[in-house]
């Protein structure tokens, strides 16, 4: 990715002011920060091990209103935090900016996390949910092309459901998050 932002770094909230300044389901994303723990001692030491990089910054659009950022930022803290690796919040509404160079099939969804080096250059992204979630969103834009079309919504409606349930119970979709991130810091 030829993307820089060098001049974001530095400029966002820390994830424990994000959380603080959430005016929607901050209970929620509270719930779901407490219950992670790690599935297995391989990530755990992952993740640990990342401490001796200095090298690794991180950006996360986000909006505290977005069912997604409530489910997966969590998780994303906690890995991060293990890591050490610096981790800023960009809220989406104030970086339209930024938003509109990680667009997801040419929409604005969060949350994007955003892997930078110390000057700022992109190494790699994940979001804005894990990919076997995402699956059905694909599936679904690819079937509704046309946001106008009288029945969108009610498809749109469903679709939800199903992402939902995809999502499963409680923290089961807390390991393919953190696999995902361990697979993508792996390629730098």
């Amino acid at each position: 990715m030829a993307v820089h932002l060098a001049d974001k770094l530095n400029t966002g909230l820390s994830p424990q002011q994000f959380i603080d300044g959430m005016q929607k389901n901050q209970e929620e994303f509270k719930r779901g920060y407490d219950a992670f723990a790690w599935d297995n001692d391989g990530d755990r030491e992952f993740f640990e091990n990342l401490k001796s990089r200095d090298d690794l910054r991180v950006l996360i659009l986000a909006a505290d209103w977005c069912g997604d950022v409530v489910r997966n930022v969590p998780v994303v803290f906690r890995a991060l935090e293990t890591a050490g690796i610096p981790t800023e919040v960009l809220i989406l509404e104030e970086n339209f900016d930024v938003m509109d160079q990680f667009l997801t099939m040419g929409g604005r969804s969060v949350p994007v996390v955003i892997f930078t080096d110390a000057e700022g250059h992109v190494l790699g992204k994940w979001g804005p949910r894990p990919a076997h979630v995402q699956q059905i969103m694909v599936r679904f834009k690819q079937q509704n092309p046309d946001r106008e079309a009288p029945d969108y919504q009610e498809k749109m409606a469903e679709c939800r459901k199903e992402l939902i349930a995809a999502y499963g119970e409680g923290t089961d979709h807390h390991a393919s998050v953190i696999k995902e991130l361990r697979e993508l810091i792996s390629g730098f």
